[in-house]
């Protein structure tokens, strides 16, 4: 037994803080109250503590980036409370698979590197379990990690056997605990999908009580209809629907706002939240800064478009009319070019004599079209007043991976859940009701059992914090963070 004596408690109930003692016996909550004569094996002081249900993270990429299997004790995530994370995002899970494919992630994770030994959610699971994960883990079913085992490469609608063979596939998946559907429309291989197929995949959502997200069609100058779209699914279907990584990009801010309106006045007829991320910069896969007609074909197809004449004079003239500032890209990862990560295309460029934009096509060619940038183009100061949104949720939109990893991770992967506390509060956001935000209420909204909040009873997962830092971690019932270092103890579960 792990006996916690005065501290003051947050419950995620959004109830206001309290001075108690926490009794926990095995991976639950045995009792909270004052205990002045409870006995236990571990008795930590609370004095100056401040217990919280362990973060969930609405919006993790761990699995994209194949960290659950080279870093199964996810420290990165630990480390900043996070003891559940959300994976399966932007249309890419790991299951299901009807033929063993990982196609749809290999825009961020080397796949060939990985064993699969598992095709449906409940394979998967019982594989993530013998890994012995740090944090909890769950998972929705990718749309486009789906459909491109029905269709391979081709840009097409499903043919109604198809669509059939879909519903089926992702009925099962829910049923083996899959938290809901996942769409990545912005990207080439689900850009071109009908709204009709989506609808009525979500039919199959609705009659499940599962969630629906969706990385969008356009984040940037078709920002408002993509999100009248999501509007008017969720209306038309009456499916808890949330946006991935809704953000007020550099130059689109109007735009950003205009679309933040169009939520807040369908919430009577809509179930709508939006993700966000408390940090300026995206993550861009390098095969999205091509022209949306580039982008078919897969790798194979792309590097074929890039290096045949005519196409790559287009594609140079339509780059050279895009707002994107080019030079301030930074290489984030290289594929077999670990040596040039961190440079910026500038760099990059400049070693090499070329022009910026014919550098940035032979770092395509190089990377085989595996590489990932990072660029700073998120108006920080609309973004941070989001965070505090009663629709918004906090993701790290991130993954944990091992220090010998030659990738460069951005602050989001280790700092997320902190900085969100902090610029919360700032803000005037009472401390439970922060807590609140990233515990009881993703939780509720993704239908994750006994998790989330302080109640007898339910999982031990618990964050202490001391001086408004992440001292003490718990993950059903173990010490998973203990004075601000990591433990591994693989005591996380797929949930």
């Amino acid at each position: 037994m792990i006996l916690i004596k005065g501290a003051q408690i947050i419950t995620g109930t959004g109830q206001a803080p309290f001075k108690g003692d926490i009794l926990i016996k095995d991976d639950k909550i045995s009792a909270i109250g004052n205990f002045p004569s409870q006995h236990a094996e571990t008795v930590i002081d609370g004095l100056g503590l401040t217990v919280t249900p362990g973060f969930i993270d609405t919006h993790s990429t761990t699995d994209h980036y194949l960290g659950l299997f080279s870093d199964p004790a996810q420290k990165d995530f630990l480390l900043q409370g996070i003891t559940t994370v959300i994976g399966g995002q932007c249309g890419s899970s790991l299951a299901p698979l009807i033929y063993g494919s990982l196609k749809s992630i290999q825009k961020w994770g080397d796949i060939n590197k990985i064993n699969v030994n598992w095709n449906t959610v409940s394979e998967l699971k019982a594989t993530l379990k013998q890994l012995g994960l740090g944090v909890n883990f769950g998972t929705l079913a990718g749309h486009s990690t789906i459909r491109r085992d029905l269709v391979g490469e081709e840009i097409r609608d499903l043919t109604q056997s198809e669509l059939d063979v879909f519903k089926n596939s992702l009925e099962k998946s829910l049923q083996e605990g899959a938290l809901g559907l996942s769409t990545g429309l912005g990207y080439s291989h689900a850009r071109h999908v009908p709204y009709s197929e989506i609808k009525e995949l979500l039919a199959v959502i609705k009659k499940m009580g599962k969630v629906y997200t969706t990385h969008l069609r356009s984040e940037y100058a078709n920002l408002l209809p993509s999100v009248e779209e999501a509007v008017k699914i969720a209306k038309e279907t009456g499916v808890t629907t949330i946006i991935s990584h809704f953000r007020p990009v550099i130059g689109l801010e109007t735009k950003f706002q205009e679309a933040l309106r169009l939520i807040e006045n369908s919430l009577q007829e809509a179930d709508l939240y939006f993700q966000v991320n408390p940090f300026g910069i995206s993550v861009l896969p390098i095969y999205t800064l091509l022209p949306k007609w580039a982008q078919e074909g897969g790798k194979v197809g792309m590097l074929k478009t890039i290096n045949d004449k005519t196409h790559r004079n287009r594609i140079l003239e339509e780059l050279s009319n895009s707002d994107l500032k080019f030079e301030n890209l930074i290489i984030a990862e290289a594929h077999n070019n670990p040596y040039i990560i961190g440079h910026t295309l500038k760099k990059f460029s400049e070693n090499r004599n070329l022009e910026i934009l014919e550098a940035l096509l032979l770092l395509m060619e190089i990377t085989s079209m595996r590489a990932l940038l990072f660029y700073e183009n998120i108006n920080i100061d609309i973004l941070t007043r989001t965070l505090t949104h009663p629709r918004s949720l906090i993701g790290s939109n991130s993954a944990s991976l091992p220090e010998s990893q030659t990738t460069l991770k951005p602050e989001r992967a280790i700092n997320s859940f902190p900085r969100y506390l902090q610029a919360a509060v700032s803000q005037g956001l009472p401390i439970e009701e922060a807590v609140r935000k990233v515990t009881a209420m993703p939780a509720e909204i993704f239908g994750i059992q006994k998790r989330g909040k302080l109640v007898e009873g339910w999982f031990a997962d618990l964050v202490m914090l001391k001086d408004n830092q992440v001292f003490n971690v718990l993950v059903n019932g173990k010490l998973a963070v203990q004075e601000k270092k990591a433990v591994a103890k693989g005591s996380g579960r797929p949930i």
